[in-house]
This record gives structure tokens, C-alpha cells and sequence, in this order.
């Protein structure tokens, strides 16, 4: 399941850092990125980044393949906005909201949010799409209007048929990666983003990386932090993925079904508490049959002709996410069901064209496809996800749809002979014209059968993320204990893998992102170690944030909620 970004994994081919020292007895410079690269030309943003103009865009070009560091480029988007008191900067601050297949290039207008006010002062915020996403290389699996067609269904417990129709759907969506990434496909994945990360830190002339890192943002920041540790100022893990290779990524999809059942137990738990305000029902089995009737009238007779089960389903998974929409949701389901639709409209009618939301499904299929080996026959899907969905059928099998395609993923060797075909193609087109001589003949023959063998012997394996005790400077580590999008186990791990980092907990809370958010006490730690450099012991706790009030204005939750999402 994505992990959202509600504020703002290993490619194919498992590469060494690049920095080893060049032949002929040259030292190299520590803190040189892993392929030539050139400062970042700041200029204005173009209009469809939606940004004002106190803030500044660019572009980053970075290698496809950084096995061929000089080879193709392709170019990421880059936003700033430059710290607020010039006389206090200690530098950029880059930020990434997960996904994978999140942008944050609206980080720097997080600046105006009065949480983050004096961190602006202190640092560049520094925002980017990564590799895949918007218009930094932008990837695509299937057509918009076709990903994001409604309504649709989502059964609990779905039948054997409906299983069958979900099967052909991710054999055909893995399909349309392959055809339209064809031989780029493979290097979209969390080492190449982790390498990416270090090009863009050099770009902006910083010696060493202040980086925050959210949900998958963690991961990826941990691959950095094993690969590049000389380069690493400060980093915050926001939200944690458990690094564990074997976790990487089937089962951390697994256990994330399961933590799901009990941040939804936790909204139920809250509707029934405040029946006075939503009369939903008096206890959580009452608020889960208002649930399951309101699905079953969907599925009867879609709202609008556009809001099915399924669309009801992905709305509701956001309180899952985030408390501040617990009021909203309960708001628009009794409203529904007592007769009243225009909440459920507002807050679960697709909109858009679907552009977006396909250009994000795609890099977070290919990221996390790329990056491990995921089981290749269906039965052991059903045969895992059926057991979990006994006791934990919130979320099972929609998180089991999202991640199939991965069962069905082209093999390195199909990509490769994509490769081989374009190459092939090329060259003969140039041989007709006449423009391509026995040489380049010769080099392209030999760069084919490279990549070929690379392919097939290589493997898709997870970095075993870790660093040795000093290696690192002492990073800061934020988790909420009862988070659902990455269960709090991820933390521990994450914490034993890092010598001297400091681990703050937010005790009995399950947001999602909880860095200069909703919490004073884990607010402080933040801004302690942003500005000051300061960290707080091994283990440190805060107590969880006051729950939603009930009846709260609905536009100033709207607010709250797109002030989370950097919007």
C-alpha cells in the first residue's frame, strides 16, 4: 500500500556506492556525488507547479543508469525557497514525502505554516519530484481515464471470480509498464532514488546532506545513509519503513494490512463515543454495519454514477492516516445514510483527468517491483491474504490488488532485450541513413551483450541497510505507535541498524507523519535538532495528541488536511 504523504526499494541490479577510488592513484574527493554534476540554474517555476514566486524552480539531470555514469541523462524537477533570516542559514533542508511516488515540490511553502516558521529561518526548503514522477522523467502504465474509472468494487471477502478479474487486470497493468517504460523500466527503483538524493545534495553546492525523510522517504534516506554515511549531516526518519531485506516489500504489505484493522478499530472506537453528534451507532459494531450498509447501498446505486465501494473505500482508508479526518468521514457517512449525499460527494467523487493519480500509481508499482522479489504464484497471495483478511478484512485484499502487479512483473531479461530491440532498431535506422559508421556499430553490438548478461545473472535484492557504530552522525528517528502505513516495529529496526540514532515515540497515536505536525512535545525534539543541532536520549516518548473534536467547522479540517499535504 502507498504510503501517503499526508504533509508535505532495491533496483535490479544491486550496485556498488561508486566511490571507489579512480584508477591511477587519484584521491577522491569524500564528498563527491556518484556522477558528474552541475550546479542547478534557479529561475522561475513553470505555471503547472502552482507555486508563487518567492519560490524557485530548476532542473537536476542525473544518469538513467548510474553503472554508465556519463551515459543518458534524465532530468528532475527542483523547487527552493531560500531561509528566511540569511543571517541564520545553516543550509538546505531537502525533504521527501514518500510514496514512492509522492513530489514535494511544494516543501517550500511550508515555511508560511506556523510549525515550521523557525526552521525557514534556519535552512533553504529544498523540494523535488523524484525520478518517475510529474515531469522528472515521468513514468506511465496505463491510460488515465482507464486507471481511474468508477465506479468500481471492493469486496471484503472477494469471490473466486472476482479474484480472477483482479489477476487479468494486474497481468495486464504489469504489462503497460513494460511497453511504455520498455528498457528504462529496471532503473526506477530505491537505489537509483538514494543516489539521486546525493546528485541533488552536490548540485546545491552542500558538502553534507540535512535531509528529512517521510513514510518510503525513510527508506530510501536509509539506503542513503548506508551508501553515502560521510555525507550525511542530519537526517530525520519520519514514519518508518522496517529496513529489513525480508520485509522488503511483500511483507511489510502484509503486516500493513493487519495494522490497518486497528487504526480503523480506533475510528470506530471514536464515531461510537461521539453517537450524540453522528448517530452512527453506540458501539463498534454498530458504526461497522452503518459502514457495511452504506458500501452495500454504493454498490446498489452508485452515487453521481461515479462513487461505488471502492470509492468509498479509498476515501475512508485516509482516517486510517490521519486523525484530522476522522470528523470529516464521519460527517459525510451519516449524512449519506440518513438521506443526505453532498459530503460524500465532496469527499470521495473522483476528480481530475486521473493524470496524476496514474503517474504516482505507476512509479510506486515500478519502485517497489523493482526493488525485491515478490512472490510469482498467485496461490500465495490468496493463501497469505486470506488468512489475514479472517480477522483484519478492513484493507486485505485492496491492498493485495494494488501491490499484484508485482507478481506478473516483466523479468530483467525482457527488459534487457527491450534494450537490445531499441538499440537494434536505432542503429539499423542510422546504418540506412548512412550516419553510423563500423565503430559505433561495433560499441552498440557490445554495449547490447552487456546489458544482456547484466540482466540475467543479476538479482533483485534489497541493500541490507546498516552502518557501523560512528559512521554516521547521530540521527533522529519519529514514530507513532499505533501508525498503520508503517507499523511501529519498522522503528525499532530501523534504530538497532543505525548506531546513535535517537528514536522519539508518539505513545497510543496512529498519524502518519508526525513531524512539526499536531504534537507540542515531538514538535520541540524536531525543532531541537533542525536548528540545534541537539538530540534526545536512545528512547524518548510524547503522549498522543488530543483526538478530533466533533462538529469541528468542516472547511477549517479541510484546511488543517491540506496544510498537511503541503497544498
Amino acid at each position: 500500500m502507498r504510503a501517503l504523504a499526508l504533509y508535505g526499494a532495491l533496483g535490479s541490479l544491486v550496485l556498488t556506492p561508486l566511490t571507489t577510488a579512480p584508477a591511477g592513484g587519484a584521491v577522491r574527493d569524500p564528498a563527491a556525488p556518484p556522477a558528474p554534476v552541475h550546479p542547478i540554474s534557479f529561475g522561475r517555476c513553470a505555471a503547472v507547479e502552482r507555486l508563487p514566486a518567492a519560490v524557485e524552480c530548476g532542473t537536476l539531470a542525473v544518469p538513467l543508469d548510474y553503472a554508465r555514469p556519463n551515459g543518458r541523462k534524465i532530468r528532475l524537477t527542483v523547487s527552493r525557497a531560500r531561509a528566511t533570516a540569511p543571517g541564520e542559514r545553516q543550509g538546505a533542508l531537502v525533504f521527501n514525502p514518500g510514496g514512492p511516488g509522492a513530489s514535494s515540490m511544494q516543501f517550500p511553502l511550508y515555511g508560511g505554516l506556523p510549525t515550521w516558521r523557525q526552521t525557514a529561518r534556519s535552512y533553504d526548503f529544498v523540494g523535488y519530484a523524484p525520478r518517475g514522477v510529474g515531469r522528472s522523467a515521468p513514468l506511465s502504465c496505463q491510460d488515465p481515464k482507464e486507471f481511474t474509472k468508477a465506479p468500481t468494487d471492493s469486496p471484503k471477502y472477494p469471490s473466486d471470480a472476482f479474484k480472477r478479474q483482479k489477476v487479468a487486470e494486474a497481468k495486464a497493468y504489469a504489462r503497460g509498464c513494460a511497453q511504455r517504460a520498455g528498457a528504462d523500466l529496471p532503473y526506477y527503483n530505491s537505489l537509483n532514488n538514494a543516489r539521486d538524493l546525493d546528485m541533488l545534495r552536490a548540485a546545491l553546492g552542500e558538502r553534507k546532506l540535512t535531509f528529512m525523510g517521510a513514510s518510503y522517504g525513510t527508506y530510501f534516506g536509509a539506503v542513503y545513509a548506508t551508501l553515502f554515511p560521510g555525507h550525511v549531516r542530519r537526517m530525520i526518519f519520519d514514519s518508518i519503513v522496517n529496513p529489513q531485506p525480508q520485509q522488503i516489500w511483500y511483507r511489510n504489505n502484509l503486516d500493513q494490512s493487519v495494522a490497518f484493522e486497528s487504526r480503523w478499530s480506533d475510528w470506530l472506537r471514536w464515531v461510537a463515543k461521539h453517537n450524540d453528534t453522528y448517530h452512527l451507532g453506540t458501539s463498534k459494531a454498530a458504526v461497522q454495519r452503518a459502514y457495511d450498509t452504506a458500501v452495500e447501498k454504493l454498490r446498489r446505486k452508485p452515487v453521481n454514477g461515479k462513487i461505488g465501494p471502492a470509492q468509498l473505500q479509498a476515501a475512508f482508508l485516509k482516517t486510517g492516516y490521519n486523525d484530522l479526518f476522522w470528523p470529516m468521514r464521519a460527517h459525510a457517512l451519516s449524512k449519506y445514510l440518513h438521506g443526505d449525499a453532498k459530503q460524500l460527494i465532496a469527499q470521495a467523487m473522483p476528480s481530475g483527468d486521473g493524470k496524476d493519480e496514474e503517474n504516482s500509481n505507476a512509479v510506486y508499482t515500478a519502485v517497489e517491483c523493482n526493488d525485491a522479489a515478490w512472490p510469482r504464484n498467485w496461490s500465495t497471495w490468496d493463501r497469505d491474504n486470506t488468512r489475514i483478511a479472517q480477522t483484519a478484512p478492513f484493507e486485505t485484499w485492496d491492498n493485495v490488488w494494488m501491490n499484484l502487479p508485482c507478481a506478473f512483473w516483466p523479468d530483467r531479461a525482457r527488459s534487457a532485450q527491450a534494450g537490445v530491440d531499441d538499440a537494434v532498431r536505432g542503429t539499423a535506422d542510422r546504418a540506412a541513413h548512412g550516419t553510423l559508421d563500423a565503430g559505433e556499430l561495433t560499441d552498440a553490438s557490445l554495449q547490447a551483450a552487456a546489458d544482456l548478461d547484466d540482466t540475467l545473472h543479476g538479482r533483485r535484492r534489497p541493500l541490507d541497510i546498516r552502518t557501523e557504530p560512528g559512521a554516521l552522525p547521530p540521527v533522529l528517528l519519529l514514530a507513532a505507535e499505533r501508525d498503520a502505513a508503517t507499523p511501529y516495529p519498522g522503528a525499532l529496526e530501523l534504530q538497532r541498524r543505525l548506531p546513535g540514532s535517537s528514536l522519539v515515540t508518539e505513545r497510543r497515536a496512529g498519524t502518519h507523519g508526525i513531524a512539526l505536525g499536531g504534537n507540542a512535545c515531538v514538535n520541540a525534539y524536531v525543532e531541537a535538532y533542525l536548528v540545534r543541532g541537539r538530540v534526545p536520549g536512545h528512547r524518548v516518548y510524547c503522549g498522543p495528541r488530543a483526538e478530533p473534536v466533533p462538529g469541528q467547522q468542516l472547511q477549517r479540517a479541510r484546511q488543517l488536511v491540506q496544510q498537511a499535504q503541503g497544498k
